[in-house]
């Protein structure tokens, strides 16, 4: 009973949007459009952009890896880093714990940040 009410103001409008769609001259297509552009617009500058550009730094980093670096993986395990093989890296966390990671599981380099701050 609700959807049956719901369907007939969806054809009510619908063909309200017909005549009044008929009156409007070919110019007004491209205005209604504009909202919806715009929001994209917005959504991509503030959204979208900044996002791939942090990926790429991610990227960026997680290819300069080398033996002897500290780093955070995803997981929370602190170690350092003993080996770069491809796309895998061989961590070292405590005494004698050597762990393999993928790339993609390293969060940031740690030593690196410290290295950012003493210079401040």
């Amino acid at each position: 009973m609700k959807y049956s009410a719901l369907l007939a103001l969806v054809f009510a409008a619908s063909a309200f949007a017909q005549e009044a769609g008929a009156e409007q001259p070919q110019g007004s297509m491209f205005m209604g459009l504009l909202p919806f552009i715009l929001m994209f617009v917005v959504m991509y500058l503030f959204f979208i952009m900044p996002k791939q550009k942090e990926m790429k730094k991610l990227d960026a980093m997680r290819k300069a890896l080398k033996k002897g670096d500290q780093v955070l993986t995803a997981a929370g395990i602190i170690g350092t880093v003993t080996n770069v093989e491809g796309t895998t890296v061989t961590v070292k966390t405590g005494n004698s714990t050597i762990l393999d990671f993928e790339q993609a599981a390293i969060a940031r380099v740690l030593n690196a940040e410290d290295k950012v701050a003493d210079k401040k």
